[in-house]
């Protein structure tokens, strides 16, 4: 199926002419590209026309991608419809002139098909909300929203100025809340601490009346400061018995579909809270924001499953023993937890921000949607394309959907209209991500091995800090092992940017990078590990520095084991504890065996060996020998006294003799510990039917 594209010059702002279009369209390859001035006006017709069949087509216009959409639902179309920006990206940057390359390579970007679905995970809400916190903000709110969602609300606190009314809804009143769950399965609970309980006050006001101190507000608390303990409330309550300063059962729960939390701080500190869960706090805009969002969260809603999980490739625990933690420390929405030996993923608390995925030294957590094998076409069809174009020193920008999107918007409209920024670099291509986080050093090394002289990754405020801290730590050893081939330059950065103008300066300090002067052809392959080295043995078939081995900074996915033979027993049971049979042993004698290749320092091995003799030493090994067994460590066979047959070794047989020749129930058969299992059971036998005629004698 081929693509047809609509390129528009958006009332002639943009350099695009007719020689570019057939720049353009060579490097698309097809004929010339033709090139609309008015496509959304005047020469509307030319894309209705492109509607009529069933080719894919591609609009170079995302200002007003809702006209068109809305022309292609009035058609009854079946054209598969995609839009791209070309225009703030770089047809209205200072370097515009220089930047058809780049609009055809994010044109053939966007040609590219839709990932495959993958399975969802749903939710349900029927929109039953909890507004928390004081009562001038929670009662408000309250009312506004009582129309459109089911509401309870949760007071913090009373106030004076504030007066519950009729019963329209339920009020409680509490304080140690807790929140846990997400969109329409949020669980919470809390203390009631108030001598009055809102669930069975009728606000008859009986207790305002005769409190001496003035002590009970409208909202039917009592501020415990003011009140003497007369305790006129509670007579005056009578059998109603909403007043108890007394009360034994203080602990509450409700079940909700929402959570609308106008605490001063919020009760969920997580960066990326679950889904449903908004704390605006005392901001008066973000609360008008988050209610309307609140609204429109009522019904049956999907998400992408955004991850994949290989069980047998993980490195998180063995045997009771923790090694590998890395996903769970970065998940800034606790969706990953602790489960024995492996690790859960909860995927209604999974946001997709891909960070375990980036993190995870043995691919057994892979982004699924998009594949990393889509992003890798999209990351070499961009190049590729580019080149075909004429251009040079190409870069990639990563950025996120939302205040990513946001901010590259920003800067190519405030390029055009005031001329003091000067926008996108020709030779730099923005790349959208669902987020920044997803990536990692198997990508990178595959886009600087497709040709990418810099790879920069934006960075706003939505970011978690232990993402970035992620980023930088893969980085250092994504730099380290192009600096250690002799790749000259600098070829990974984060720009971190709140505004337009900080997009600006950070884009003006990219600076190309050495790289492969040959381009790798290959696909990048879904493995982790399996990409990562297609992309470093072409970086290494083409180094200005060919070397065996590079150091890499602690962290890093690839490294050696060092056994001390002095300790080391050979038990095996790092061998055992080994997640990816990067140690193994030998069926035939006593011998510890090490593949470089397999290794993803997991530190298990080293965390189990009883004696305390293994480390772990963080290296890139390019030869050959990272994928054949070497010999750590070895022994001669220790041979049982009793049938010479061999088991163990001499080292682990004196080790245990030497420990146990002092305890009451081996002194007296200390040559049993250097027995085979199959002849200290004969020995043992022998010598209870040897007791046993004994007594018979005796007697």
């Amino acid at each position: 199926m081929s693509t047809e594209f609509k390129v528009c010059n958006c009332n002639r702002t943009m350099p695009l002419d007719a020689q570019a279009g057939v720049q353009i369209g060579s490097a698309l390859g097809g004929g010339a590209l033709p090139i609309h001035s008015e496509l959304c006006r005047r020469e509307v017709t030319s894309y209705m026309k492109a509607l009529d069949g069933v080719d894919d087509v591609v609009v170079a216009c995302t200002q007003e991608r809702s006209l068109f959409a809305e022309i292609a639902q009035q058609k009854n179309s079946v054209a598969p419809l995609r839009f791209v920006n070309i225009r703030e990206t770089g047809g209205w940057g200072r370097e515009a002139k220089n930047s058809i390359p780049k609009m055809a390579a994010l044109l053939a970007a966007a040609a590219l098909p839709e990932p495959e679905p993958v399975p969802t995970v749903a939710y349900q809400s029927s929109g039953h909300a909890l507004i928390i916190g004081p009562a001038e903000r929670a009662l408000a709110w309250a009312q506004r929203l009582g129309t459109q969602l089911d509401i309870s609300v949760l007071l913090t606190k009373g106030a004076a100025g504030e007066m519950l009314q009729e019963r329209s809804f339920p009020v409680f009143s509490g304080e140690r809340i807790a929140v846990s769950g997400w969109l329409g399965a949020f669980a919470v609970q809390w203390q009631q601490a108030n001598p009055i309980d809102l669930e069975a006050c009728t606000r008859c006001n009986a207790c305002v009346d005769v409190c001496p101190e003035n002590a009970i507000d409208l909202t039917y608390q009592i501020d415990l400061s003011k009140c003497k303990s007369h305790r006129d409330c509670v007579k005056a309550c009578g059998t109603i018995g909403a007043i108890d300063f007394a009360r034994s059962m203080t602990q509450r729960s409700g079940d909700f579909d929402l959570i609308f939390d106008l605490s001063d701080a919020p009760i969920l500190t997580l960066h990326q809270p679950p889904q449903g869960y908004f704390a605006p706090g005392s901001n008066v805009q973000q609360q008008m924001d988050d209610a309307l969002r609140l609204t429109q969260m009522v019904g049956e809603f999907s998400k992408p499953k955004f991850f994949l999980y290989k069980e047998k490739l993980c490195a998180h625990g063995r045997n009771g023993k923790v090694g590998c933690t890395s996903c769970i420390d970065v998940c800034s929405a606790e969706a990953v937890s602790h489960h024995g030996d492996q690790i859960k993923v909860n995927p209604n608390l999974c946001v997709g921000c891909g960070a375990c995925t980036t993190v995870c030294p043995s691919g057994a957590l892979a982004y699924a949607y998009p594949r990393v094998s889509d992003t890798g076409s999209r990351i070499k069809t961009i190049l590729s394309t580019y080149a075909k174009a004429g251009g040079t020193q190409a870069a990639l920008l990563l950025h996120n959907q939302e205040r990513g999107a946001e901010l590259v918007n920003q800067l190519g409209r405030l390029a055009r209209a005031e001329g003091r920024l000067k926008g996108f670099p020709a030779h730099v291509m923005p790349l959208e991500l669902h987020h920044i986080a997803s990536t990692g050093i198997d990508l990178w090394l595959t886009a600087i091995a497709y040709g990418a002289t810099h790879i920069s990754i934006l960075v706003t405020s939505q970011d978690a800090p232990q993402y970035v801290a992620a980023l930088h730590a893969q980085m250092e050893v994504a730099q380290t092992i192009l600096s250690g081939l002799g790749y000259t330059g600098v070829h990974l950065s984060l720009i971190q940017a709140q505004t337009a103008a900080q997009l600006d300066t950070g884009l003006s300090t990219i600076q190309p990078a050495q790289v492969p002067q040959q381009r790798a052809l290959f696909n990048i392959a879904a493995d982790k590990r399996s990409a990562l080295e297609l992309a470093i043995d072409h970086l290494r078939t083409h180094a200005p520095q060919p070397v065996d081995e590079i150091a890499l900074p602690a962290g890093a996915p690839y490294g050696m084991v060092m056994v001390n033979k002095d300790s080391c027993t050979l038990c095996m049971s790092c061998v055992g504890a080994c997640p990816e049979s990067a140690l193994t042993d030998n069926a035939n004698m006593p011998q510890l065996r090490f593949i470089e290749k397999n290794c993803v320092q997991c530190g298990l091995c080293e965390k189990t060996c009883p004696e305390n003799a293994i480390s772990l030493v963080p290296r890139l090994l390019l030869t050959d020998a990272a994928k054949q067994a070497v010999v750590l460590n070895e022994a001669q066979p220790f041979h049982c006294i009793s049938c010479q047959k061999p088991f163990g070794t001499a080292q682990m047989i004196e080790n245990m003799v030497s420990k146990l020749s002092l305890h009451g129930a081996f002194a007296g058969n200390i040559d049993r510990l250097k027995m085979c299992p199959d002849c200290r059971v004969v020995d043992m036998m022998a010598n209870k039917q040897e007791a046993v005629i004994t007594d018979l004698k005796r007697h």
